[in-house]
């Protein structure tokens, strides 16, 4: 929740006229419980989500996630009301999270999904994520930041502007989809 690159996400939320709320899961900092290998996080995730469509009623909410929390996003992409995914620094490569790191359901959400990777990311390049998103059911977009491994602390500022490029993208694809393209 507090580390450099989340805290970019959700400025480049906010930036694009949303609203944020940033938690951290289950036996991180003075949370209560224990990691439970995805599977709580995501109850986490869910609850979460419950409870910013009980704050604002029919407004699109944007799921965004870094790291391990962008495949906690893409666990629980079936989640109602949401109009896409935003997942920074996706990890294909780690030990801990070979329990979430399922692939093909990154390829089947509907929903539109943007990634933003460093170029160097030491858990999945730019280009492995480019082929894991082949072939997927919805709408994709991928950006990379130039010089960057997976924290982005070598250009936050270009993790936060391709953030926020792509939360507008995410928008203008669900306000296309219901039929809003001149809303703001």
């Amino acid at each position: 929740m507090h580390n450099h690159a989340t805290h970019r996400l959700a400025r480049a939320v906010r930036g694009a006229g949303g609203s944020t709320l940033r938690f951290n899961y289950r036996g991180v900092g003075r949370s209560a419980g224990a990691y439970d290998g995805g599977r709580g996080e995501a109850l986490d995730a869910r609850a979460a989500l419950a409870y910013l469509r009980g704050l604002h009623p029919g407004v699109p909410l944007v799921l965004a996630g870094f790291s391990f929390g962008a495949w906690v996003a893409v666990a629980v992409s079936d989640e109602p009301g949401l109009a896409g995914l935003l997942l920074g620094g996706l990890p294909l490569r780690s030990a801990e999270l070979d329990a979430l790191t399922r692939t093909d359901l990154v390829r089947g959400v509907p929903l539109p999904v943007a990634v933003v990777q460093a170029v160097s990311d030491q858990f999945g390049s730019p280009a492995e994520v480019r082929e894991l998103l082949a072939g997927s059911r919805g709408p994709r977009r991928l950006a990379s930041v130039p010089g960057t491994t997976h924290l982005f602390r070598e250009d936050l500022p270009g993790l936060e502007r391709e953030a926020g490029v792509a939360i507008r993208w995410i928008l203008a694809g669900a306000r296309a989809a219901s039929g809003q393209e001149g809303a703001a």
